[in-house]
């Protein structure tokens, strides 16, 4: 096993307990490869349009998380949810998505999932793989933009390839630290 830091050009693979990731630099984004986790529709389970305070158009649900269409980009900033309640639903976590109101972005999102101890994501890679297979199909194009409208917020790029979906982001450094071994 070598040491030190890969080349700014080279693409770094990672074994997981979902299986291979894989992450690449592309001009000043960082794309992430990962296996697409498409929503199908489904019954919305007791209390969780309650917890949300939201009427849907579509609601559906992947292995993890339940996928929840609102009429609007304004309607989906304005949800304020109710975290005690969502923690009841099951399941990781909701993503409540919308189109975007301007022309910048494709789709807007937001992510919550109190249940795993995050009342609201910042920005959430893994719920691009459930919405870019979903605004796919819905908007009929590819690649697509989207904006996770969090208090923090963030810009993803959304490519789906066959059972895979590519996730490009601009990476913010939170932390920094050093290891090393005895």
């Amino acid at each position: 096993m070598g040491g030190g830091l890969a080349a700014r050009a080279a693409d770094l693979r990672f074994e997981t307990r979902s299986g291979e990731l894989r992450a690449a630099s592309r001009d000043d984004w960082i794309e992430l490869d990962f296996p697409a986790e498409p929503a199908e529709p489904a019954e919305p389970p007791r209390g969780l349009l309650e917890a949300l305070a939201v009427e849907a158009r579509f609601v559906g649900r992947n292995r993890f998380d339940y996928l929840v269409e609102v009429d609007s980009e304004a309607e989906l900033r304005a949800v304020a949810p109710d975290m005690a309640a969502l923690r009841r639903i099951g399941g990781r976590g909701v993503i409540v998505t919308s189109r975007a109101a301007g022309a910048a972005y494709d789709f807007v999102s937001r992510f919550f999932a109190p249940a795993a101890g995050i009342d609201e994501d910042p920005v959430t890679g893994s719920a691009h793989c459930c919405l870019g297979p979903y605004w796919r199909s819905r908007l009929g194009r590819n690649p697509l933009t989207g904006y996770q409208a969090s208090a923090r917020g963030g810009v993803v790029r959304v490519r789906v390839a066959g059972e895979r979906v590519q996730i490009g982001g601009q990476a913010v450094t939170v932390f920094r630290t050093t290891l090393t071994t005895p």
